[in-house]
């Protein structure tokens, strides 16, 4: 047996190694692929958590940019990125829609009567449908909508003021969203 026979399987380990260096390597993990990027926004009619007698469409979120949150009273991490929402609410005059996912609704009317509600919108999915229909892997995720109801970007995850400075502000204006001052002056590094 030669020598160099003897460095094969040293190779082979080396490779298999590699392989799975990169087969599994996750990436960031708030960059999950969507199917979604640079498509429509899924069709839905969805009931409205505070008011079910009333449905909402996709239809309702054309015209302006439009973020999508989906977010559960089961979710810690929701709990940690409210604050945060309810400051881009109040700083700024973009439509915020948030999707109540696999949650029951008593729950969460009473959690944002405890936390407020930076939502104009909050659709009950309470059966987990829309989520399916936007491909959600769980809570929080979030996503952002040009005027023609288009998927432009997608965050799994918390916003913190971080994220809304370095990832969704900037998007937000390059679609043309005009900020407030307070908005800007709050995320000043």
């Amino acid at each position: 047996m030669s020598r160099a026979s003897l460095y094969i399987p040293l190779g082979v380990f080396v490779l298999i190694m590699s392989l799975g260096y990169i087969g599994f390597d996750l990436g960031a993990r708030n960059e999950l692929p969507s199917a979604l990027i640079n498509k429509p926004f899924p069709e839905f009619n969805a009931r409205l958590l505070e008011n079910p007698e009333k449905t909402i469409t996709r239809a309702d979120l054309l015209g302006r940019p439009a973020m999508v949150n989906v977010w559960a009273t089961w979710c810690p991490t929701c709990l940690s990125e409210h604050e945060e929402l309810m400051r881009i609410a109040q700083g700024t005059d973009i439509v915020i829609v948030g999707v109540n996912y696999k949650d029951r609704p008593t729950k969460a009317l009473q959690w944002l009567a405890q936390y407020g509600n930076p939502y104009d919108w909050v659709l009950d999915d309470r059966d987990g449908l829309l989520g399916i229909e936007m491909g959600v892997y769980g809570a929080p995720e979030t996503f952002l909508l040009n005027a023609a109801g288009e998927v432009v970007y997608k965050r799994v995850g918390d916003i913190n003021p971080r994220i809304w400075r370095d990832e969704l502000e900037p998007r937000f204006r390059q679609l043309g969203v005009t900020l407030s001052a307070t908005s800007e002056s709050q995320n000043s590094p």
